[in-house]
C-alpha cells in the first residue's frame, strides 16, 4: 500500500520548537527510514543536522515516496508548509526536483545521485565504487566457486561504475573470479531481490552483492544459505552474523550539515558533490573474520591508498566486455566517464539494459 502522506500527515510530523525556526527542512526518502538501508542513511542524516542546530532547524521526513507525481505532490506540499530547504532522496526526484527548483529560488534543494545542478539545485554522490573495490577484493579471495553473484537495483551508471569494480578488484586478486548480474529494475522489492538472489546461489555463486537494495533481504538468503554477502548503505551484520563479507556504508551527516549552514548563512550554492573514502561519505564497516590478517592488511593497504589518491578503481588497463581497451596501462579513467558509465568490463557475465 502506498505511503503518500496528505497535508495533514505532513503537518502532524512537524517537530514543535516552541518558536519559529531560522529554517524549515524537509526530507523525502524512496523507501521506509526503517533500521538499515539507504532511507536509514538518509534519515541519520537529518538526525546529524537537527543535533548541530537545534531549534534553528526545524525538519519534516516522508518516507517511501514513490517517483514520479506522488513525489512532486510532497515537494509541493512541504514549500507550501514553509520548507526553504529540500532533500530529495531519490534518483528518480531529479526532474520534478529541478523544475520546482526554477520556480522557487528561494528554497534551496539537495539531490541524491542526480546530474543536474542550478544556482538552488545541488547534487550529492557517493563514490561507492572505491567500498565495492574493496569488497570485490574481498569477494575474490573467499570464493571457492569462482563465481561471484550481484543483485543490482537499476542500471544507472553509478550502479554499473560499482558492477564493474567489483569485477576489477575480484579478478586483480582471484583471475578465475566470474561475475553475474541480476538486474532488478527497483530500489525497494525484498521478494524479488530474494528470488534473484537464490537464482544466484542456484548458478554457483558463493558470494553475493547486494547492490542498492533497502533492505537486508539478499542478506537474509546469504545467512539461510551459508555463503558470504556484502551489502550497501549500512552495516547490515545483525542480520547476517555468519554471512556478511563487508559492509559498504554512506555518511552524509557532515555534508548535510555543511549545506544547511551554507543556507543559513546565505551562501548555498548548487554544486555537485562526491564523496568517497577520503571524505567519510564512505565508509566500511563489518569486515568477516573469517578474513586472515594478511587478507585484512591487503585490503586496509588498498582503502588507504584510495582515501590518499595514490591509486584509484579504475586505473588501467580496463578491458570492455567486447575486448575494446577502455583504459590504457598507467591512466586513470576520467571523472565524467566514471558517472556516465554504461558498459561493463570483461568478466562481467550480464548486460546494461537500455
Amino acid at each position: 500500500m502506498k505511503r503518500i502522506l496528505t497535508a495533514i500527515l505532513l503537518a502532524a510530523g512537524l517537530a514543535t520548537t516552541g518558536h519559529a525556526a531560522d529554517l524549515k527542512m524537509g526530507f523525502i526518502l524512496p523507501s521506509p527510514a526503517a533500521d538499515v538501508g539507504w532511507a536509514k542513511q538518509l534519515d541519520l542524516g537529518r538526525e546529524a543536522v537537527e543535533a548541530a542546530f537545534g531549534d534553528r532547524v526545524e525538519t519534516t521526513m516522508v518516507e517511501s515516496v514513490p517517483e514520479g507525481p506522488d513525489a512532486a505532490r510532497v515537494m509541493n506540499q512541504m514549500i507550501s508548509d514553509g520548507a526553504t530547504m529540500l532533500m530529495l532522496g531519490s534518483f528518480g526526484y531529479m526532474n520534478d526536483g529541478l523544475k520546482l527548483a526554477r520556480s522557487h529560488p528561494e528554497v534551496a534543494m539537495i539531490h541524491a545521485s542526480g546530474y543536474k545542478q542550478a544556482d538552488n539545485f545541488a547534487t550529492f554522490t557517493a563514490r561507492n565504487y572505491e567500498g565495492f573495490y574493496l569488497g570485490g577484493m574481498a569477494a575474490g579471495m573467499v570464493t571457492k566457486s569462482n563465481i561471484i553473484g550481484m543483485v543490482a537495483a537499476f542500471a544507472i551508471p553509478e550502479v554499473v561504475a560499482e558492477v564493474n569494480a567489483i569485477t576489477l578488484a575480484a579478478q586483480k586478486v582471484n583471475p578465475e573470479a566470474q561475475v553475474k548480474v541480476i538486474w532488478l529494475n527497483s530500489w525497494f522489492d525484498p521478494p524479488k531481490a530474494q528470488e534473484a538472489a537464490r537464482a544466484l546461489i542456484s548458478q554457483g555463486a558463493d558470494v553475493l552483492f547486494s547492490l542498492h537494495q533497502d533492505t537486508p533481504s539478499v542478506v537474509n538468503v546469504a545467512e539461510a544459505e551459508g555463503i558470504y554477502v556484502v551489502n550497501t548503505s549500512s552495516d547490515m551484520s545483525a542480520y547476517g552474523p555468519n554471512s556478511v563479507l563487508a559492509s559498504v556504508t554512506n555518511d552524509w551527516s557532515d555534508y548535510f550539515v555543511s549545506l544547511v549552514q551554507d543556507k543559513l548563512d546565505g551562501k548555498f550554492k548548487g554544486a555537485d558533490f562526491r564523496g568517497g573514502l577520503s571524505e567519510g561519505a564512505v565508509k566500511m564497516a563489518a569486515w568477516s573474520k573469517d578474513l586472515s590478517d594478511e587478507q585484512m592488511a591487503e585490503l586496509k593497504k588498498t582503502e588507504e591508498s584510495f582515501a590518499a589518491g595514490q591509486s584509484h578503481a579504475f586505473d588501467g588497463p580496463i578491458i570492455d566486455q567486447d575486448g575494446t581497451e577502455r583504459v590504457a596501462a598507467g591512466a586513470t579513467l576520467p571523472d565524467g566517464e566514471i558517472f556516465g558509465m554504461n558498459w561493463l568490463v570483461k568478466g562481467v557475465d550480464g548486460s546494461v539494459p537500455n
